[in-house]
């Protein structure tokens, strides 16, 4: 049994994986927050150099729907192996994927909706 903190770390870790792997770069910054039987991950600085450019350079709205749409795709392309991922960080069926990305910011938005909370145990006392 896995301590919040390990659930979180792995999470982590999976996650910058997989921006490497599919998006060629990994995040600046990734936290994971298990909530329940939520996990939440927050990436800052996901954008890659062209897609800064997109976005500055095509008019504001057709720039952001189209990244929003690429990033989207990939996701949804990924949704098998992040689930399968998550499940065998957790030991619980993910029911559902969220996603969203801000192309202001760069920052990006993943949830994962179990099926249960995780049985976690307390860190030990040091």
């Amino acid at each position: 049994m896995k301590t919040q903190g390990e659930i979180e770390a792995a999470v982590c870790q999976g996650i910058n994986r997989f921006e490497q792997e599919y998006m060629g770069r990994g995040p600046k910054e990734i936290h994971a927050h298990l909530i329940g039987d939520l996990i939440l991950v927050r990436l800052r600085g996901v954008l890659t150099a062209a897609e800064q450019q997109l976005v500055k350079t095509l008019p504001s709205d057709k720039g952001r729907e189209l990244l929003k749409q690429v990033r989207t795709q990939l996701m949804e392309t990924a949704r098998p192996a992040l689930q399968t991922m998550i499940q065998g960080i957790t030991g619980i069926e993910v029911v559902s994927l969220h996603h969203d990305i801000s192309t202001v910011t760069g920052e990006e938005i993943v949830l994962f909706a179990l099926a249960a909370s995780p049985v976690t145990r307390e860190p030990k006392k040091g």
